[in-house]
């Protein structure tokens, strides 16, 4: 399957008996969540990666918000990013993700409402340079927030001694943050300012899933100029 982006006109092929189909977009975040489920599971699966600027016609036929991610396995279908990584957790338990204590679960569902705040802040860093002072205050005072609580967990990961789900989620988003140091560096994360995030960063680096999914800040930063400009550079680096 090829890994360029489909587009209005483009042809479905046939979904094979008994294989998972990842509808994806290469630099989409939310999408990437999934991606690091099924490299971390082990699960098998095929991709198929979306212009999302100009969709093909039966990809609403697949969502009818027009978004990725979606996975389809045979007769059925689920989309959005953490209703796909749930559910791909619990008909595949190889590597379960999920916690199983309600307190820790209860906590990691805070995290990734408060984690909305931080993905606000780390476009409006982008799209509000005249305001670069203001966001960089808040953008450290949720990287604390989230520092602190990795101090408290009984590991390097958010899941302690490996990864559980929140680290899947929260990460595609963090990946993006050398991009805001490229522009200012006190917006990076360091073992002087957030030790603990520091820590997580690399040990998250190690993963073959992430290391399998993940971009550099100059790639990164250029797909989001693309996307600023109108014109989103889903293909960049593609030379299929």
């Amino acid at each position: 399957m090829t890994q360029k982006s489909f587009q209005k006109g483009t042809p479905l092929p046939p979904l094979q008996p008994g294989l998972l189909r990842l509808y994806s977009m290469r630099f989409c975040p939310f999408a990437q969540r999934t991606r690091l489920v099924l490299l971390y599971k082990n699960i098998p699966f095929e991709t198929i990666n979306v212009d999302l600027k100009h969709k093909p016609e039966w990809f609403f036929d697949k969502n009818p918000l027009g978004l990725v991610p979606i996975v389809e396995l045979d007769d059925k279908i689920v989309y959005e990013s953490t209703a796909t990584c749930e559910w791909l957790d619990d008909i595949y338990p190889q590597n379960r993700l999920q916690p199983s204590d309600p307190y820790t679960k209860a906590w990691d569902r805070i995290l990734l409402e408060y984690f909305g705040k931080l993905t606000t802040l780390i476009y409006a860093f982008l799209r509000e340079p005249d305001k670069r002072e203001k966001n960089v205050k808040e953008l450290q005072k949720h990287l604390k927030f989230y520092d602190d609580t990795l101090a408290k967990r009984t590991g390097p990961f958010f899941g302690g001694e490996s990864p559980s789900m929140i680290d899947f989620y929260l990460w595609p988003h963090f990946e993006r943050i050398p991009v805001l140091e490229s522009i200012d560096t006190r917006a990076g994360v360091s073992k002087d300012n957030f030790p603990h995030l520091a820590t997580w960063f690399d040990v998250m680096c190690q993963l073959p899933a992430v290391k399998a999914t993940m971009w550099d800040a100059k790639t990164h930063l250029h797909f989001i100029q693309s996307y600023a400009s109108g014109k989103p550079d889903y293909d960049f680096g593609l030379d299929e």
